[in-house]
């Protein structure tokens, strides 16, 4: 029984340190639907981190962490949205910008505070409202109960959002639309479709949702601003992968962020593994742990060389992904 106890426990931790992902991913292809290619997904959850979970401690109100975290992502999309759909700037170039500026001042305020950083422990309630809420019956399932039905209501949130945002592209009109614009903007604009209007709620909305898996990250590694190393440590980078990965589908983000999860949190679990699965599981300790490192950065290598044959197929994004939108053209 402690042998399924520890297998129990990882799949518990797949879920709770790589729902970052699924909030990153959602909110790329949010971004992506409206034909913008975001590559500052990394800075604009050090954003949100950052100042949701200030926003959160000081006010001891996890929700108003939520919202504060939402809100600071949002600007670093309408910063995005306005050099890139109204300036027409590079998307690449303006997307590491971001990155680059949000990390930046992830590290800036974080540092600013010095001995003064407050710590989690000082707001209760946030603390209190982030503990697990077991679903009822589901909970209670041998083995799996514990590991995916036993969550913060942030873990909930993210499911929920990227559901929701699934059904709302494929089943709403404005959903609809918003494809239209992100695969012929021309034939959309010609069709009376605001192409502006959309990129810029859709940007910001997308941007928001990273910001709240800045958020979740930040109470997940427990608020500890260490000043060397961000909260979001490359999942930022990871869910722009997990988005070609899902196929542009919320719902397949779900999916995704368990299997890059997997492999992220197997580098922890490993030893733990095979000493509980000697006869199955033992040559896990044989592996080298630069390589467990390595895994999800491996992963996502694979993943961008399935997308290139993917569209080849003719699968793949958005048609128009990353391309400036010059009405005089049309």
């Amino acid at each position: 029984m402690q042998e399924y106890g520890v297998f129990t426990l990882f799949l518990f931790s797949i879920v709770v340190y790589n729902t970052v992902l699924l909030y990153g991913t959602v909110g790329e292809i949010l971004t992506e639907k409206a034909g913008s290619l975001n590559l500052g997904v990394e800075g604009t959850m050090a954003v949100g981190a950052i100042f949701g979970y200030l926003a959160g401690v000081s006010t001891n109100n996890l929700w108003i962490g939520l919202v504060g975290a939402f809100i600071a992502g949002g600007l670093c999309g309408l910063l995005f949205a306005f050099l890139t759909v109204s300036l027409q700037a590079n998307q690449n170039v303006t997307g590491l910008t971001i990155t680059t500026f949000g990390l930046g001042l992830y590290f800036f305020v974080g540092k600013g505070f010095g001995s003064n950083w407050p710590a989690l422990q000082s707001a209760p309630d946030v603390v209190a409202a982030y503990a697990a809420v077991p679903i009822p019956v589901l909970s209670s399932l041998p083995m799996v109960g514990k590991a995916f039905f036993s969550h913060s209501v942030l873990v909930y949130l993210g499911v929920l959002i990227a559901v929701g945002i699934w059904w709302y592209m494929k089943y709403t009109k404005t959903g609809l639309k918003l494809r239209a614009v992100g695969e012929n903007p021309s034939a959309a604009d010609s069709v009376g479709i605001n192409i502006n209007l959309y990129k810029y709620i859709h940007i910001i909305i997308g941007s928001g949702i990273m910001g709240l898996g800045g958020y979740y990250m930040a109470l997940v590694m427990g608020g500890s601003f260490e000043g060397s190393t961000c909260w979001i440590n490359g999942y930022g980078w990871i869910s722009i992968a997990l988005v070609i990965f899902a196929n542009w589908n919320p719902v397949m983000a779900i999916l995704g962020s368990l299997v890059f999860g997997f492999f992220n949190t197997l580098q922890v679990y490993s030893g733990s593994l095979a000493n509980s699965f000697p006869e199955s599981l033992g040559w896990l300790s044989g592996i080298p742990a630069q390589l467990y490192q390595a895994l999800p950065f491996l992963i996502t290598a694979i993943v961008l060389i399935a997308s290139s044959i993917r569209q080849k197929d003719g699968e793949g994004g958005p048609a128009a992904l990353g391309v400036n939108y010059f009405r005089e053209e049309r």
